[in-house]
């Protein structure tokens, strides 16, 4: 079950909602741990019962570094941390690395002996969630949870437990506890998720049918012109796409009281790689930062050492989001621009014109982005090669195929202006319209039409383009 789905939708919210505000207080957080293990269970029936296990697991050993002494505590840290890697790293890596050794060795069967076995969703994002309670509570950022139900709850809350965003326990602690419900907070958060909607089923699943087309035609057919097509609309739907999925978590959380943290700054916006990672899948990029970056030495111990912090860092980012070589290439090709920008270089390019700190960022991410949606090296590299102009030729029929659809070149349009701060220019703009002097209450009325009208014209479209369309997976959910 998906947020972008008819029966999450229409049946599966709004039971929901129906039943945690008809409850009484002091079971909301019941109906949502039980809804949200519901949630998990639709499209893991097997692993629901691996995610029971972390939360017991991570409740005891937070018990322990919270009431034990200095020592346990430590060892306990180290064994809960241990574990949740295990977890993670059986699931997730076994069998990458059971090839890789065979490759290595010159063996064979061990692959087979590991097993193809099926990635649990969103096992990436609750156990480093998991993490984060445990680390919180052995720096004294946050006290440790005496109620199970809590614990559960914070690491199964279904608005953000597939992709993110992932929410620190010492953010979500004093909210898990006791939370303010208010009809303006509902009414935001509802926005929030049209929004969220809109970006998700009516942009990036648009953009999508013509992405993975490009990526997938064999080397040989592949043109210059269908591979820009391609890697435009790719790096238009992953942006459209998780940050639809980060502004749905997020309006969700907002409708049942949470506050979650903001996960997308208009990244494409950028100026560098570094002001990049300050905007893209924030949650993530800080969780590497306080968590492995400062403790590794961060940037304290001279360029080399910082260098080298920022490659370990983001090789493991890279690896965090599949076991593949193009995510480890994509992750060490990240880390390598944020140390380059350590340099001279870094300098050259803060002087530079802005258009031009613009075009670097972007050529880097799109250049990232080609590593990040290939399924090997191999491919990447014929893809590069199609870029650079090397494609074959008198193969641009695809190419003007998807760009003579309305559809596909009207999103294209709309969304990349979308990736620009626009809209806090607009909503200044507007804020100034309603506040002027003898004309408030109507002007602030014919807005709140407006977005009333905006917002429900976006929910109806994409329901009509749930009912009519199949393509609707999340990028995020395979990691």
């Amino acid at each position: 079950m998906v947020f972008s789905s008819i029966i999450f939708l229409f049946y599966f919210l709004p039971i929901v909602l129906l039943l945690y505000f008809l409850a009484p207080s002091v079971l909301r957080n019941g109906v949502l741990l039980t809804f949200s293990l519901l949630f998990y269970a639709w499209g893991e029936p097997i692993y629901v019962f691996l995610m029971l296990f972390s939360i017991a697991m991570n409740y005891l050993f937070g018990l322990v570094i919270g009431r034990g002494p200095t020592s346990l505590r430590n060892i306990a840290l180290l064994l809960g941390i241990a574990v949740n890697l295990l977890i993670i790293g059986y699931f997730k890596y076994a069998e990458f690395l059971a090839e890789n050794v065979e490759r290595l060795l010159g063996i064979s069967g061990l692959a087979d002996a590991v097993g193809n076995l099926p990635l649990p969703l969103g096992i990436s994002f609750f156990t480093f969630q998991a993490m984060s309670y445990l680390i919180d509570i052995y720096r004294g950022t946050a006290p440790e949870q005496v109620n199970p139900f809590r614990v559960a709850l914070y690491i199964a809350l279904f608005p953000q437990l597939i992709a993110g965003p992932i929410v620190r326990y010492n953010t979500l602690s004093d909210q898990l506890a006791q939370r303010t419900h208010t009809l303006t907070g509902f009414a935001d958060g509802l926005a929030r998720f049209i929004v969220g909607l809109g970006k998700k089923v009516l942009i990036a699943n648009t953009l999508a049918v013509a992405a993975d087309s490009a990526f997938g035609i064999a080397d040989n057919r592949l043109s210059t012109g269908t591979a820009w097509l391609g890697i435009i609309c790719h790096t238009l739907q992953i942006y459209y796409d998780f940050s639809g999925y980060s502004d749905m978590a997020i309006g969700l959380g907002r409708m049942f009281g949470f506050r979650f943290p903001e996960n997308f700054r208009h990244p494409y916006a950028a100026t560098s790689i570094r002001d990049f990672w300050r905007r893209w899948h924030i949650s993530l990029s800080t969780w590497f930062r306080d968590y492995l970056y400062v403790p590794l030495g961060g940037s304290r111990q001279g360029d080399i050492r910082t260098a080298l912090n920022l490659v370990v860092v983001f090789f493991l980012c890279g690896l965090w989001h599949g076991a593949n070589w193009t995510f480890v290439v994509w992750g060490l090709f990240h880390g390598g621009y944020l140390a380059l920008e350590r340099t001279r270089f870094g300098n050259w390019i803060d002087g530079s014109p802005r258009p031009f700190k613009h075009m670097y960022v972007i050529t880097v991410f799109m250049a990232g982005w080609v590593l990040f949606r290939t399924e090997s090296l191999e491919d990447a590299a014929h893809y590069f090669q199609a870029l650079a102009g090397f494609g074959v030729e008198a193969e641009y029929r695809f190419s003007w195929r998807y760009l003579a659809d309305s559809q596909v070149r009207w999103m294209i349009v709309i969304a990349i202006p979308g990736c620009a701060p626009i809209w806090r220019t607009v909503s200044l703009y507007v804020q100034r319209y309603v506040s002027m002097d003898g004309h408030l209450n109507w002007r602030r009325e014919l807005v709140r039409t407006a977005i009333s009208i905006a917002l429900a014209a976006i929910l109806v479209l994409s329901a009509l383009q749930l009912m009519s369309d199949t393509y609707n997976p999340f990028i995020y959910f395979r990691f």
